[in-house]
């Protein structure tokens, strides 16, 4: 079995990728509903914050922002991810290794992660964040995507409302070009 290093930084910021076990699933948004509520029971017990996200059908984006001597992201994932399944039905297809192990078939079993560096790379994270359901021809404008913290930028003024379509406006360094 791999050894598998993760990067761990007190307080740090990171980007995830976390993705289903069915790659044609559309497990999350078919159940945001019990999605959002283990995201809050998470929340609740280890509180982080959540800078940007974006739910898909088979996987989701999202940057973290943990709270001061906190750097246990792998956990809170964990608690998520188990939260939700338990409110699914048990209907999925198991390996015998899952069954050994007591684990549901949902959730792909790791997820990837990467330190946000500085404010440019958090930037283009959110950015790839806001952008995703465009690039999978979900949608063709990003405010169409429901699932996604946009709509809470767009309201604070991060982005203007028609970012990411056809012809729009793009962000660079921060700031928008005409």
């Amino acid at each position: 079995m791999s050894n598998y290093r993760r990067v761990r930084i007190e307080s740090g910021c990171y980007f995830f990728t976390v993705v289903l076990a069915n790659r044609k699933s559309r497990l999350l948004v078919e159940n945001i509903e019990y999605l959002r509520q283990a995201f809050r029971e998470v929340m609740r017990a280890h509180p982080f914050n959540i800078d940007a996200i974006v739910i898909l059908p088979d996987h989701l984006h999202c940057i973290f922002t943990l709270p001061i001597n906190d750097d246990n992201y792998s956990m809170r994932w964990r608690q998520i991810k188990s939260a939700f399944s338990r409110k699914l039905p048990c209907i999925e297809p198991r390996s015998a290794s899952r069954i050994k192990h007591g684990e549901r078939g949902i959730w792909q079993r790791r997820f990837w992660e990467h330190v946000i560096r500085d404010e440019q790379d958090y930037c283009q994270h959110v950015d790839y964040i806001h952008y995703n359901p465009v690039k999978h021809g979900y949608v063709q404008q990003v405010i169409d995507w429901k699932y996604s913290s946009f709509h809470r930028a767009v309201n604070c003024g991060i982005y203007p409302y028609n970012w990411g379509g056809e012809g729009v406006n793009e962000k660079i360094n921060g700031e928008y070009l005409e």
